[in-house]
């Protein structure tokens, strides 16, 4: 699967306990990373400062679902299980 256009629910939905840049403490799960753009995607995707957690994330129906709204309930649940 790939990324979805205007989706980045993987910036928003996951908790991510790493250090981002910008986001020393990581980010809170429904807290939009500071580097998702207005069209929803990542700022520093090409960048060495990525995260690993980011960069090792691969898009998949289990997890994205059929539409954003859709990927954010997933990641919802899987935040609070």
């Amino acid at each position: 699967m790939k990324c979805r256009p205007n989706c980045g629910a993987c910036c928003i939905g996951p908790s991510i306990s790493s250090p981002l840049p910008g986001m020393p403490e990581g980010k809170p799960a429904g807290v939009r990373c500071i580097h998702l753009t207005d069209d929803y995607r990542c700022a520093i995707y090409d960048s060495p400062d990525r995260p690993e957690i980011c960069r090792n994330f691969k898009p998949d129906p289990s997890v994205c679902g059929k539409n954003r709204e859709e990927a954010l309930a997933i990641f919802y649940w899987l935040e609070t299980v």
